[in-house]
């Protein structure tokens, strides 16, 4: 019996391959952009919005060229954002929120008191880790950390009110207890996992920042240096918006123009972040270098880190797919002003660390990298690294364990879908979303089920 459903399902299998099947040459005939995004990579327009802005292209002498990339929040410079932060030795991150949700950077007075309404939030219902968290553990954390999302519609009396104040309280919440439902889902999971009874557990302080509690409530004895917990909280300013078109941001706005509940726009997001294109592409990295430096002897030598590259390149190392992870980006060209930062502040985790050679490792691949790239492709197009390349890499120092990388990156981000939320529902005049697909197939007569035949 079971060979019989095993060859039904690879009949049908098949079937349906064969009738999902679009000749790719239509796209080109109908000028249908796959992935909303024009062959030189740019995204189709399907709305505004003035929570961020990405900008990769300049004018020069009435010519359109690329240039640096740069990610404004607000209408204000990232760089300017994380420079300030580390400069001054403070924590960026809810202030950054604060930002993006309410459109002007906090005074001293408005910083410390969202900070004091956030720490007042970082709670869950009672007995939530117990009868949620910890009864189904799940392999993946993003999986957790959707299911915690969409239980806690039913500890909200006003879970389908969609008036602005709510879906704020709602918002604010999320942000306030995403580290929670990451920390705390990764920790049932260990537990299930090792054969070990030990088991610990810490409350998040709500005198900590988010950056803080990470590592406060992920390590068994609390304890973090200054610096790790400043370029975390670096890492979660960088990661918390990006514009409305990635897909997990547009995922958001597309859920919410239904008029669906705060819960399952945001648990969507969730599902769209936890790609291995979007999200998970950081964990990619780790595991490609990993591989690197199995097969590299010698980490200085730029020749056999070149051989090497090829290899991956010609599909003949690593997982044969003919990439290397963390170069290139679908907008960037010239430079991704996250990655940019990023890698500064990682170079100082590095030599904390006493991880300075692996650094050096990272910095020649991107560099030889990025010249075998731009060589094969035959274009002017330019070849960058991307914020995953150095991530990965800084969240591994920080003895992040790799389920935990992308949901790191849905933390930063439940600040941007927020802020996209709220300007949705205010600012979209109440349309759905439904955009079009051409159809492509024949129409057809219908034929009556007795008159089928056996084919």
């Amino acid at each position: 019996m079971a060979d019989k459903i095993t060859s039904e399902f690879d009949r049908l299998s098949a079937l349906c391959e064969e009738s999902s099947t679009i000749d790719p040459s239509l796209y080109a005939d109908y000028e249908v952009y796959r992935g909303l995004r024009r062959p030189d990579g740019s995204g189709v327009c399907t709305g505004l919005t003035d929570v961020a802005d990405v900008m990769v292209n300049t004018k020069v002498d009435g010519i359109i060229k690329p240039c640096p990339g740069v990610l404004y929040y607000r209408g204000y410079n990232v760089k300017d954002i994380v420079e300030d932060c580390m400069q001054n030795h403070h924590f960026g991150f809810e202030d950054t929120a604060y930002l993006l949700l309410f459109g002007k950077l906090p005074n001293q007075d408005e910083s410390l008191k969202f900070k004091e309404l956030l720490g007042s939030l970082r709670s869950l219902p009672t007995a939530f880790f117990r009868d949620v968290i910890m009864k189904s553990p799940s392999v993946d954390i993003m999986n957790s950390m959707a299911r915690s999302v969409l239980t806690l519609y039913s500890s909200d009396d006003r879970a389908d009110d969609l008036s602005f104040s709510n879906v704020l309280r709602q918002c604010l919440m999320l942000i306030a207890v995403f580290p929670q439902l990451a920390v705390y889902g990764y920790q049932a999971y260990a537990y299930y996992k090792s054969t070990s009874n030990s088991f610990f557990i810490h409350d998040p302080d709500p005198n900590l920042s988010t950056a803080e509690n990470i590592l406060h409530m992920l390590r068994i004895d609390s304890k973090y240096t200054k610096l790790e917990a400043r370029v975390l909280d670096l890492a979660l300013v960088l990661h918390a918006e990006h514009g409305g078109g990635n897909n997990s941001t547009f995922t958001t706005r597309l859920v919410s123009s239904t008029g669906t509940d705060t819960y399952s726009a945001i648990a969507a997001a969730l599902g769209s972040l936890k790609g291995p294109k979007h999200g998970g592409a950081n964990i990619k990295v780790i595991q490609m270098f990993a591989d690197i430096k199995e097969h590299v002897k010698d980490w200085s030598d730029e020749d056999e880190i070149r051989r090497y590259l090829t290899k991956i390149l010609d599909k003949k190392a690593f997982d044969r797919t003919g990439l290397i992870y963390g170069l290139g980006h679908a907008i960037y060209q010239i430079s991704d002003p996250r990655a940019e930062v990023f890698c500064s502040a990682v170079a100082k985790i590095a030599k904390e660390k006493h991880r300075d050679d692996e650094f050096r490792l990272y910095k020649c691949v991107e560099k030889i990298g990025a010249e075998l790239l731009t060589d094969r492709r035959k274009t002017d197009k330019g070849v960058c690294a991307n914020v995953d390349f150095y991530s990965g890499f800084f969240y591994q120092m920080l003895g992040l364990p790799q389920e935990l990388f992308t949901p790191m990156f849905a933390v930063a981000r439940i600040a941007g879908w927020s802020a996209h939320r709220m300007e949705e529902l205010i600012s979209s005049g109440g349309k759905i979303m439904r955009p079009a697909y051409l159809y492509v197939g024949d129409h057809k007569k219908y034929i009556k089920l007795s008159d089928r035949g056996d084919e």
